[in-house]
């Protein structure tokens, strides 16, 4: 019998990973917004998905100031680095956005434009509604925008088309099944990405 013994100390490919750190951001601040419910339903599934944290950002909250300078005054400098550093610590970013004229919604951009490194090297996944479209052209827009802060952008989106229609009251999604399938593969695709870049930022800083 071969008694030679066995170490019980975890290797490289055995120890526990630290949950990736994920920044929800939820970019209307339209009246009567929807995003709320998308919020919802997207952490909801994200609770679900085992190695992740979550945070919300919401621009509603951040309330950040339109007009970029380099010279904030202290209480406008306070509600900037308080964001700043919430996506600073995050691993990788899921945007939820609507689609209003083809487009984005501005307090999205401004938050987007008052940070640069805190977005290098790592993974931005889409999360998006409208009408028809499904939010699917702001979607495009906004990962020429990350691409140009250094970000990686994950191909599977979810996209809620005539959003409205698609929850109850209760904010109950009605057809689940495929939308959480969907939420999935964008969670399954953004963990393998923000797992991948945090080793390498580890390894060797990014420099842009």
């Amino acid at each position: 019998m071969d008694t030679t013994a066995t170490s019980t100390q975890p290797t490289a490919s055995t120890a526990p990973t630290a949950p990736l750190k994920v920044a929800v951001i939820l970019g209307s601040n339209r009246d009567g917004r929807f995003g709320p419910v998308i919020a919802d339903w997207f952490l909801a599934r994200a609770a679900r998905h085992p190695g992740i944290e979550t945070e919300l950002i919401d621009v509603v909250e951040a309330a950040l100031p339109t007009a970029i300078t380099f010279h904030p005054g202290p209480e406008e400098a306070a509600r900037i680095g308080a964001v700043s550093e919430r996506l600073a610590a995050a691993d990788a970013f899921v945007v939820l956005t609507p689609e209003y004229n083809h487009s984005f919604p501005a307090p999205l951009k401004s938050l987007i434009d008052w940070h640069g490194p805190e977005w290098h090297a790592k993974p931005v996944a889409f999360v998006s509604y409208g009408g028809i479209s499904g939010g699917l052209r702001a979607v495009e827009q906004l990962r020429q925008v990350f691409a140009e802060l250094h970000t990686v952008t994950v191909r599977d989106t979810v996209s809620f088309h005539n959003a409205g229609a698609l929850f109850d009251d209760t904010g109950r999604h009605l057809e689940p099944g495929p939308a959480d399938a969907a939420a999935k593969t964008l969670l399954d695709q953004l963990v393998w990405w923000g797992a991948a870049l945090r080793d390498a930022r580890n390894a060797r800083p990014y420099g842009a």
